[in-house]
């Protein structure tokens, strides 16, 4: 697993975490939002290393 992806997970995981904790989130359906959060993490990492390739 690269670097990025190990972040991108880590910054997922943390994000699932305090919604569960501020009750955004239940830890029953965690698996329904966790793809879509690691999606969201993963599309604005790419997003900013494209747009730092081209400056």
């Amino acid at each position: 697993m690269e670097k990025m992806d190990k972040n991108v997970l880590q910054v997922a995981k943390e994000v699932v975490i305090k919604f569960i904790e501020v009750g955004r989130i239940s830890p029953s359906n965690f698996g329904e939002h966790f793809g879509l959060i690691y999606d969201a993490v993963r599309e604005t990492v790419e997003k900013y290393d494209e747009q730092e390739e081209q400056s």
